[in-house]
């Protein structure tokens, strides 16, 4: 749901939190689904840079970021390691799966009318996130923005058995759609009302391990929350 091409730096940041907290922590063939591939350049570029022998599941609903990731994969012959299908996880089967990642869509705003209704995450910008957190997988990893209701991830993550196990935080300026005057007036709203978190032109995305908390040794909950709403 992302669209075709993510921001260099945030694919390269989702990249990274893959790779350390993902493909590096999996056992031998375990499987991977993935919601919004985009263009699967960030799982594909973590595949040639790691020996990872299970399988990525991606869902992936724009259809000419599918058609370009799978050209990608076939070029680089991943084809037996990175699936990707061409609907949402939300209205597939959901396979079974250690791990979902995902770099979710997480602006805000009233409605989708926005430049690009795609990375539209809901009134508050977590509602997409909140629902991948919601399907029950042992292990998630999810990019999480500081303007985009983090409390409400969190204390639902909670609700849902799940700590965090690890994370990693990235400074980024608004861009070019969150600097959509639509979106960035109600980010300023969302702020009145403490949901949303940011100082000047910056804000937080954080890359954040989930897992249920049974396996869990650590809880690092408390202090991303703090991160989080520092600004």
């Amino acid at each position: 749901m992302k669209d075709i091409f993510f921001c260099p730096e945030e694919s390269n940041f989702y990249s990274n939190c893959l790779e350390n907290f993902v493909f590096r922590n999996c056992k031998n063939y375990e499987s991977i689904v993935e919601f919004g591939s985009g263009d699967g350049s960030p799982v594909i570029n973590s595949l040639l840079r790691n020996n990872f022998d299970g399988v990525i599941q991606g869902f992936e609903l724009n259809t000419s970021a599918w058609k370009v990731a799978n050209s990608t994969i076939d070029e680089y012959n991943l084809t037996n390691k990175y699936i990707i299908h061409n609907l949402s996880l939300f209205n597939s089967s959901q396979p079974d799966a250690e791990y979902l990642v995902a770099n979710p869509p997480y602006l805000p705003a009233p409605d989708d009318d926005i430049y690009m209704p795609l990375l539209f995450g809901g009134v508050d910008g977590a509602t997409i996130t909140n629902d991948l957190l919601s399907l029950g997988y042992e292990n998630v990893l999810v990019l999480i923005s500081s303007f985009s209701n983090p409390t409400s991830t969190l204390n639902l993550a909670k609700e849902n058995g799940y700590c965090v196990q690890n994370f990693m935080v990235l400074p980024l300026q608004f861009g070019y759609y969150s600097s959509d005057p639509k979106v960035k007036n109600h980010i300023e709203e969302l702020r009145k009302n403490n949901m949303a978190f940011y100082s000047g032109d910056y804000y937080f995305l954080a890359g954040v391990l989930f897992n249920k908390c049974q396996d869990s040794v650590v809880d690092l909950s408390n202090q991303l929350a703090q991160v989080m709403t520092s600004l």
